[in-house]
């Protein structure tokens, strides 16, 4: 993953500091949406590094509702953001701005609570589609780690400006479709079924019933079949822009192995 600047790092992890109880009494008050709204705003400025005045801006809200928020940068649309009560679980479904930000030409809508962020890609085809890219939890973020902060960092005007949040989608997913054709392989299918075999050796199974099972309840779409798992297949790289469906994983900052930053 791309690094950052010790200047950003410096920023996000101080403001990491700061926020988390702030967040954690926001929360245990359960505050509204409007008082979220206010808190996210100044995330957007001490943590990410957002201009208040100039990139932060409410003039993109869809009905009042639906976008509360949006970063400009050079005065182009970079990112929507819908922000919900800060107790609220977030849900795909509350992602509301997907053809308000496909009509705009903005590729990313970034749903949060202010504790949860969840970023989305805007496919701009049709029919139009939204991708689950990367889930943060600003309170499960240890602020000495610099894979938390790198993860926290794609999120800050330094990796839009860099195109790091880019970066990370097309490697991500070049990485899933990579992994699903492997797996759906027929030696990795073969050494499936044998070992089903020795676990339970009444259950009596063929390899198409495993690769059924793998296809149907195991492997996202997103690596299944058709265009994208052959690109993959032939090493030629993976589209950036084809569509999947969220599926839930676990919270990536938290998830991330700790490297303690100095000092």
């Amino acid at each position: 993953m791309q690094r950052l600047s010790k200047k950003a790092v410096d920023r996000i992890g101080a403001g990491i500091k700061r926020f988390q109880p702030i967040l954690a009494s926001a929360k245990a008050r359960d505050v509204n949406e409007s008082d979220t709204v206010i808190i996210v705003t100044d995330l957007l400025q001490e943590v990410f590094g957002y201009d208040k005045f100039t990139e932060i801006t409410s003039e993109h809200m869809i009905r009042g509702t639906f976008c509360n928020l949006a970063i400009k940068l050079d005065g182009t649309l970079a990112v929507l953001i819908e922000v919900k009560a800060i107790g609220l679980d977030l849900k795909e479904q509350y992602v509301k701005a997907v053809d308000y930000a496909a009509n705009q030409g903005c590729e990313w809508v970034t749903l949060t609570n202010g504790i949860v962020w969840k970023v989305y890609k805007i496919c701009l085809s049709k029919p139009i589609e939204q991708e689950f890219v990367v889930e943060l939890d600003l309170l499960a973020v240890n602020p000495r780690s610099s894979n938390h902060i790198d993860l926290v960092g794609l999120l800050a005007k330094e990796s839009w400006e860099k195109a790091h949040l880019g970066e990370y989608h097309t490697q991500r997913r070049a990485l899933s479709l990579t992994l699903g054709t492997l797996i759906l392989s027929d030696p990795v299918v073969e050494i499936l079924r044998r070992e089903v075999r020795r676990l339970s050796p009444d259950v009596r199974i063929e390899c198409e019933e495993v690769r059924s099972v793998l296809e149907s309840e195991v492997l996202k779409r997103e690596v299944l079949g058709g265009e994208k798992a052959g690109s993959a297949q032939v090493g030629s790289g993976c589209r950036a822009d084809a569509s999947n469906s969220e599926t839930e994983t676990p919270n990536e900052a938290a998830a991330a192995p700790a490297e303690d930053l100095p000092g």
